[in-house]
């Protein structure tokens, strides 16, 4: 049996989960969330409790097993808290700057990079080098922190770029001048 898949979700006060076949709404203070899963995947809401069972021992089965447990964990999480990635910009004249709803990102181009929010999606500028992509879907989320970090990817020698905030980058040494 899959350790995660096993495991019930437990649904807190406030959450509503409703299972119509293979698709499954999770609607909260923050907001509404709705995914459609493998239709070999039995799903039942009971007893404020989310149980996600197989229907045999395949590998592929307990691949699904574990994964559907996750994603139904991260919807209830999502609407209850909701997720947030961090990114620093690093290096001179790098800056990120909010004009209404987008994101505007300096980062040594010839011109300035923009993103607009998708719906569900915030962006926070707390200073010019600091961002925060905050939504309630977490792979919304990450993927939109991954665009982001993709503008400027940090590059290793001087450590220069968007990269996530605890982030390690490994850095290379320069050439050594001719003897």
């Amino acid at each position: 049996m899959s350790r995660i898949g096993k495991m019930p979700v437990d649904i807190p006060q406030g959450v509503e989960v409703t299972v119509e076949g293979n698709q499954i709404t999770v609607k909260g203070p923050k907001g509404s969330l709705s995914r459609k899963f493998h239709k070999d995947m039995i799903v039942k809401a009971e007893n404020s409790k989310v149980i996600v069972e197989r229907p045999s021992e395949e590998k592929h089965h307990k691949a699904l097993h574990g994964l559907t447990r996750a994603l139904i964990n991260n919807m209830v999480v999502g609407v209850v808290g909701g997720f947030e990635k961090r990114l620093v910009l690093e290096g001179v004249g790098y800056r990120a700057a909010k004009q209404g709803n987008k994101l505007v990102l300096t980062v040594g181009y010839s011109h300035p990079v923009e993103f607009n929010p998708p719906k569900d999606i915030e962006f926070e500028v707390p200073a010019p080098n600091r961002i925060i992509v905050k939504g309630i879907d977490k792979d919304l989320v990450g993927q939109i922190a991954a665009n982001i970090r993709a503008v400027r990817e940090p590059e290793p020698y001087k450590g220069k770029g968007i990269r996530y905030e605890n982030e390690i980058v490994r850095r290379k040494e320069g050439k050594t001048g001719a003897k």
